[in-house]
C-alpha cells in the first residue's frame, strides 16, 4: 500500500514538474515569456482546486482502489498530450487535465493509510507517500532534463505516459481496504482543517514559484546550464523526501502533529533567504535548495498527518480534500503573480515574494498549535 501511495503521489504532479524541469527548453522552443510558464502551471492548480471537494466526496463514496486507478490513467493522458504538443494551448490542455489526479492523490491515498496501517505507523507512512511528489520531481529533473538535453524531450514524457499505464493495470489487480463511505457535505471536518487548509494555501503559493522558475533562476542569473539547473529541482526532490518522511514521522508520534509545523515555517524562510544570497555567492544556491527541501517541502506531509489526526475515517477523503484545495489554491496563484515579479522586478524580489508566502504559513501555523492549547 506504501509501494502504491507513493507512485500515486508521483505521477500526480508529474506533468507541472515536467515544465519546471523543461522550463529553459520550452522557453526556447515555443517562444514563451516567463509570466506563460507560470499560467501554465496555474492551470494545473486552478483545476485541482475546483475539484478537490467533489474529489474529496467522490473518494469517499467510490473508494481508494478505482480512484487510484483513475488516477494513473488521467496522468497518462495528460502526459501524453505534453509529449505530441505543438503550441502552448496543447500544454495547457494537458496541464488542466492533470489537475484530475492532483484533486484525487491526498484524499485516496489517505484513506488507504488510514483503512489500513496501524495509528502509530500512520506518521511515517504519510512521509513516505507525500515523498512520492518529491520522486516525481527528482525523475523530471534529471533523467528527463538529461535526455532532453540528448535527445527529443517528448520521447522521456511519452517514456512516462507508458509507466503511468503500468501504475493503473498494477492498482487495478490490488485489494485495497476501504473504510465505510459516509455522505454528506464537507461540514464535519471541522475548523483546524480549514486553519490546515489555509497554511498549506501559503505554503503552495511559495513552493510552487520556487518549482516554478528555480530552473530558469539557474540559467539567467547564476549562467548554469539547463541540465545542471535542472539539478536545483531535483536536490529539492531528494533532500524533500529525507524530510518529508523524517518530519512526518516524527509528527506522528507528537500529541499534536500540528506543533511542528512552526519550526518548519521558519526553516523555510530561513532558507528562501541563503537563496537570495546567491546572487553574490553562487554556491549557496545549493544549500538553499536543500534547505527549501528539509523544511518547505516537508510542511506539506505534516499538515496531512495533522488532518488525518483531526477527523474519523468515513471523513478522511473530504478532510484531504479541504486542506488539498487550499494547496492547490496556492500553487494556482504563485506561479502567476510571482512570474509577473520577474518580469518587472527580477529574481531578487521573486525570492522576497515566496519568503513572504512561507513566514505567512508561519504564522498561521503559530495560531492553529495556540487556538489548540486554548482549546485545550
Amino acid at each position: 500500500m506504501t509501494a502504491v501511495s507513493t507512485a500515486a503521489m508521483a505521477v500526480s504532479m508529474l506533468q507541472l514538474f515536467v515544465l519546471g524541469a523543461l522550463g529553459p527548453v520550452l522557453v526556447a522552443e515555443l517562444g514563451m515569456a516567463e509570466w506563460q510558464l507560470g499560467a501554465l502551471v496555474a492551470a494545473g492548480f486552478g483545476v485541482a482546486t475546483l475539484l478537490s471537494l467533489p474529489a474529496g466526496s467522490l473518494v469517499d463514496r467510490m473508494g481508494p482502489r478505482r480512484s487510484l486507478t483513475g488516477l494513473f490513467l488521467v496522468s497518462s493522458v495528460a502526459l501524453a498530450l505534453l509529449a505530441v504538443a505543438g503550441s502552448a494551448w496543447w500544454i495547457a490542455a494537458g496541464v488542466a487535465l492533470g489537475g484530475v489526479p492532483q484533486a484525487l492523490a491526498n484524499p485516496a491515498t489517505n484513506k488507504v493509510i488510514l483503512a489500513s496501517v496501524a495509528p502509530e505507523h500512520r506518521g511515517s507512512v504519510t512521509g513516505w507517500k507525500q515523498s512520492g511528489v518529491q520522486l516525481g520531481a527528482f525523475v523530471a529533473g534529471v533523467p528527463l532534463a538529461s535526455a532532453a538535453a540528448v535527445v527529443d524531450w517528448r520521447w522521456g514524457v511519452g517514456v512516462l505516459a507508458v509507466l503511468c499505464l503500468v501504475g493503473a493495470a498494477t492498482t487495478a489487480r490490488l485489494s485495497v481496504p476501504a473504510p465505510p463511505a459516509k455522505s454528506g457535505s464537507d461540514e464535519g471536518v471541522g475548523g483546524r482543517v480549514r486553519s490546515l487548509a489555509a497554511f498549506s494555501l501559503a505554503l503552495g503559493f511559495g513552493l510552487a514559484s520556487v518549482n516554478t522558475f528555480f530552473a530558469l533562476y539557474g540559467v539567467e542569473r547564476l549562467d548554469l546550464s539547463a541540465p545542471v539547473a535542472a539539478w536545483l529541482i531535483a536536490v529539492m526532490g531528494l533532500v524533500g523526501i529525507a524530510g518529508r518522511v523524517w518530519w512526518s514521522g516524527a509528527a506522528g508520534k507528537a500529541d499534536d502533529p500540528a506543533a511542528v509545523l512552526p519550526l518548519l515555517g521558519l526553516g523555510a524562510v530561513v532558507s528562501v533567504a541563503v537563496v537570495a544570497l546567491a546572487d553574490g555567492v553562487p554556491w549557496l544556491v545549493w544549500l538553499g535548495a536543500a534547505g527549501i527541501g528539509v523544511f518547505a517541502v516537508a510542511g506539506n506531509a505534516v499538515s496531512m498527518v495533522a488532518v488525518m489526526q483531526a477527523v474519523p475515517q468515513q471523513l478522511a477523503g473530504r478532510a484531504a480534500a479541504v486542506a488539498s484545495a487550499g494547496f492547490f489554491g496556492g500553487f494556482a496563484m504563485g506561479p502567476p503573480l510571482t512570474g509577473l515579479v520577474v518580469h518587472q522586478a527580477g529574481y531578487t524580489w521573486l525570492w522576497i515574494t515566496v519568503g513572504v508566502a512561507f513566514g505567512v504559513a508561519t504564522g498561521i501555523a503559530f495560531l492553529v498549535i495556540r487556538r489548540t492549547a486554548v482549546t485545550v
